[in-house]
């Protein structure tokens, strides 16, 4: 009987512990951890800034650094253009009918020198009561150089990535950072994150007007590229190994079962036979 309770003792916990350990490693497959990390880098990939300049015309467009920004030369007249551009036009991939036009610009590179792309359009006026410019990024202004179907991957463009506004006359200043995701599938997907900050133009030339001006700079935030993937904490060579001890232990607990009921019935066996050696000598 003490044999039968002491085994019970190690069989039950030892079946609790082996449903345990496997709902939680089927609990940990299906609940992946979220994982962020950080890369430091001194020169990004430079991304690709298109514009949907509407009726808007280019006027300006330079590269500066370290934050600086020289004063304005003729405000709302024709300067320099020392960007790297190209003009592009695609049917609007939602509707396939609309024929739309793109200015695509090199991004900045260095965030380590704080490298700026400063850019100056001009709206010789409009009937409409707001005015602004749209605008999308990507991850890669060469891949798009690179492409030979540079019109399909517009379109892919801007049906993965978000687009924004910036307004006429202001100073919109846009601060970018990188996000990167890994899928499941080994994919990576490519997110900007932005942040804003605008302040208002002065315009001061001399007569009245009715155009409009648009001021618009592009930075990287920081030198870091977050990634973000799912990452699952289930290990199956620990649940293995737990799961080897537990059958150990549990053979154990049988052979010590066993060989306890051995020495029972070998005591017994003794105990029998003293009793009729004493039967024996009494008669």
């Amino acid at each position: 009987m003490e044999v039968h309770e002491d085994a019970s003792s190690v069989i039950l916990p030892a079946v609790f512990l082996v449903y345990q350990t496997i709902s939680d490693f089927r609990e940990k497959l299906k609940h992946p951890v979220m994982s962020v990390s950080y890369k430091e880098v001194s020169l990004y990939d430079a991304p690709g800034i298109a514009f949907y300049p509407g009726k808007a015309r280019l006027l300006s467009c330079k590269h500066h650094y370290y934050d600086h920004i020289p004063p304005l030369i003729n405000p709302g007249q024709p300067g320099d253009i020392e960007c790297t551009t190209q003009r592009i036009n695609y049917t609007d991939p939602f509707t396939n009918q609309t024929m739309k036009y793109a200015l695509v610009v090199q991004g900045p590179r260095d965030v380590k020198k704080k490298e700026l792309v400063f850019l100056q359009f001009h709206l010789n006026g409009t009937d409409q009561d707001f005015s602004a410019i749209d605008y999308l990024l990507f991850s890669s202004f060469q891949e798009f150089i690179n492409s030979p179907e540079k019109a399909e991957f517009m379109k892919d463009c801007e049906s993965s990535y978000s687009s924004w506004k910036f307004s006429g006359g202001f100073r919109t200043w846009v601060k970018m950072s990188l996000v990167k995701t890994k899928e499941e599938d080994g994919s990576e997907t490519v997110e900007f994150k932005q942040e804003t900050s605008v302040v208002n133009y002065i315009d001061q030339r001399t007569k009245p007007r009715s155009d409009q001006l648009f001021f618009v700079v592009f930075e990287w935030k920081d030198p870091f590229i977050q990634t973000v993937q799912d990452i699952i904490t289930a290990n199956p060579w620990n649940m293995i190994a737990l799961l080897c001890g537990i059958f150990l232990a549990l053979f154990k607990a049988a052979d010590f079962a066993k060989l306890s009921v051995k020495w029972m019935i070998k005591i017994r066996k003794r105990h029998l036979k003293r009793s009729r050696q004493v039967m024996n000598h009494i008669n």
